[in-house]
């Protein structure tokens, strides 16, 4: 309606000047209801074109869209494992710290497995502490083997030197049976040092990789009790906590409650454009938003991002070739706005349904010094329209209250 009557005022008006003052018609005389198609046919026909060439500029080079919306994140409260719940830490809607405990599992046989982890580091400490006395004790063996040798060894040394200057002073029975003893006491020596390298190895190598492993039990023991304690990933506050001692509860199932971290919607804007705008938005692009849970203020935006992609394309791979048809609705183009200026969506609820309007501007190119004059004007009547569409954006603003509170129903 606004477009409509601004180009009136530029074809139809001039028209009606043009045949009272110049032609000297006059209305309910020579202009009356029956001839005035006649008689303003150029005017009538020149604001009918230019308005709705006005339109198209207006929506294409300054698009707007009310599927705008403070999307957020939320977190589902769910444990790493399985089992009945023990206790309850918070209540139905609460805020919560990193951290805080949110409930606990019935942890018994956790419990049960960390204990026994830590026995057997336990044993497997005594057994490595015998193991060492094990090694000084080969060693001693060894001395002791050695010192035996060594005496056996030198009395055949003796009488066999006895022998040898004096034939038949020393039996040779009794030189053979040193012989023997000292190929036993030999034996001894290499008996006393294969205990000793077993023991060696048991405390420099079984033993330590036997701890090791008992180590990692205890350890995994230790994170499968600590699981069985739900804790707050994220400051922010629990909703929709229904959950209550005896409870089963498991991933598969459906979430314990949902955490809502602080912030969570407060910091941009997301919102679909059409299609046909794909060429137009571009980040940098200057924007308003007004939002139903904040009436009749204007927030200025700034787009920040927008997606290449349009989510009405997305496909899954099934059984069925796919069908073009079946995407009867087309799908958007996601734009991400944040506040031009600090704490710019301060009482603005997250989830809210806003309405926005981003605006083109050319003043770069306009102040180039290659652009021509005939496309400076038309760049400058492009932005100059835009003041059309910020009025329109001022206007549902104004209106979104009582459209809301009176003319929906209520």
């Amino acid at each position: 309606m606004f477009e409509l009557m601004f180009c009136s005022l530029l074809t139809i008006v001039p028209d009606y000047l043009y045949r009272r003052y110049v032609q000297g018609k006059r209305l309910g005389k020579e202009i009356t209801f029956f001839s005035i198609w006649y008689e303003l046919r150029w005017g009538i026909t020149g604001c009918l074109m230019l308005t709705v060439s006005l339109i198209t500029m207006i929506f294409y080079f300054h698009p707007a869209t009310d599927s705008a919306t403070l999307y957020y994140r939320t977190v589902p409260i769910l444990p790493e494992g399985s089992g009945r719940v023990e206790e309850v830490k918070v209540k139905f809607s609460q805020p919560v710290k990193k951290g805080d405990v949110l409930f606990t599992l019935d942890a018994s046989r956790q419990r049960s497995a960390l204990e026994t982890a830590k026995r057997k580091v336990a044993e497997v400490d005594a057994t490595l502490t015998t193991a060492q006395s094990d090694v000084v004790k080969a060693e001693a063996q060894i001395q002791e083997a050695k010192a035996n040798y060594q005496q056996a060894k030198d009395e055949l040394d003796v009488k066999s030197e006895l022998q040898s200057r004096n034939p038949g002073i020393v039996p040779q029975r009794d030189i053979d049976k040193l012989k023997v003893l000292v190929d036993q006491r030999q034996a001894g020596i290499d008996a006393a040092t294969a205990s000793m390298q077993t023991a060696s190895l048991q405390v420099s190598t079984m033993l330590p990789a036997q701890k090791a492993s008992a180590e990692a039990a205890r350890d995994q023991a230790q994170v499968d009790l600590d699981k069985t304690t739900i804790r707050a990933g994220v400051d922010g506050r629990v909703e929709q906590f229904f959950l209550r001692p005896g409870d089963l509860v498991a991933q598969i199932m459906r979430p314990a409650g949902v955490l809502i971290p602080d912030g969570a919607g407060k910091s941009a804007l997301q919102a679909g454009f059409g299609q046909i705008e794909a060429g137009v938005l571009k980040e940098g692009m200057v924007a308003e938003a007004a939002c139903i849970s904040k009436p009749w203020v204007i927030i200025p935006m700034v787009i920040t991002s927008v997606q290449d992609y349009i989510a009405a394309g997305q496909i899954q791979g099934g059984q069925q070739l796919i069908e073009a048809q079946s995407t009867i609705k087309p799908g958007t183009i996601l734009v991400f706005l944040e506040p031009l200026y600090k704490n710019g969506l301060d009482g603005v609820t997250p989830g809210s349904s806003c309405i926005v309007n981003a605006y083109t501007s050319n003043h770069e190119e306009i102040s180039a010094a290659h652009t021509s004059t005939g496309r400076a004007v038309a760049l400058h009547v492009v932005d100059g329209v835009g003041l059309v569409h910020a009025l329109l954006l001022r206007i549902q603003a104004l209106l979104m209250p009582i459209k809301t509170l009176v003319l929906s129903g209520h």
